[in-house]
């Protein structure tokens, strides 16, 4: 079976491999400013489907899988900061804080149209980073490409006190939720592990 990743990022493509699948990745240009809805769960979904349908449309089969994640603070929903002065700030207003990481899941099977969605929610709290470390931090350019302008898996776990959920949904995808959304289709995880024993 085929797996599509609709996704530039490679911490979801490192996640995949990790757990032993082998993606192909065709990034699917959607203007992600273009859409909206009432709460972070919704727009992440809306996200995801929209992805996701983008790749299968050009996809003869396989299963294409969608992906966004968004952070939401006090009904917020934040994004990768646009510039390194708003990463900053964010990160200042975030310190000391909770916030609640959504990703968005939407897989298509390209041949029959067939489509499943699901949004997985993570419980982040937050450090509390100087200045001098949020400046530096910024500095380095990850928190620029990040949902919510942080990782747990990189230079951010260090200004990160817990989650609650799984940690697979903060780097970007959950593997058991995407397990349940395979299961719709009839795909077992062990039919994915091509060539393993």
């Amino acid at each position: 079976m085929r797996v599509v990743l609709a996704s530039a990022s490679p911490a979801r493509l490192a996640v995949l491999r990790a757990a032993g699948l082998e993606p192909s990745v065709i990034v699917s240009g959607v203007d992600e400013d273009a859409y909206s809805a009432d709460t972070t769960a919704e727009l992440v979904a809306l996200l995801a489907g929209a992805k996701a349908a983008v790749v299968a449309v050009g996809l003869g089969d396989g299963l294409v899988i969608g992906c966004d994640s968004l952070l939401d603070l006090d009904g917020a929903s934040l994004g990768k900061p646009p510039s390194a002065d708003s990463a900053v700030a964010r990160w200042k207003d975030m310190r000391g804080r909770t916030g609640t990481l959504y990703t968005g899941h939407c897989v298509i099977d390209a041949s029959s149209g067939k489509q499943a969605t699901a949004v997985a929610a993570t419980t982040v709290r937050f450090g509390t980073p100087t200045d001098e470390e949020i400046t530096t931090y910024v500095q380095t350019g990850e928190p620029l490409n990040m949902a919510g302008a942080f990782t747990i898996e990189g230079l951010g776990g260090w200004f990160v006190d817990s989650i609650d959920g799984d940690h697979n949904n903060v780097i970007g995808i959950s593997l058991p939720l995407l397990r349940n959304l395979f299961a719709e289709f009839g795909v077992t995880i062990p039919e994915l592990w091509a060539g393993r024993p």
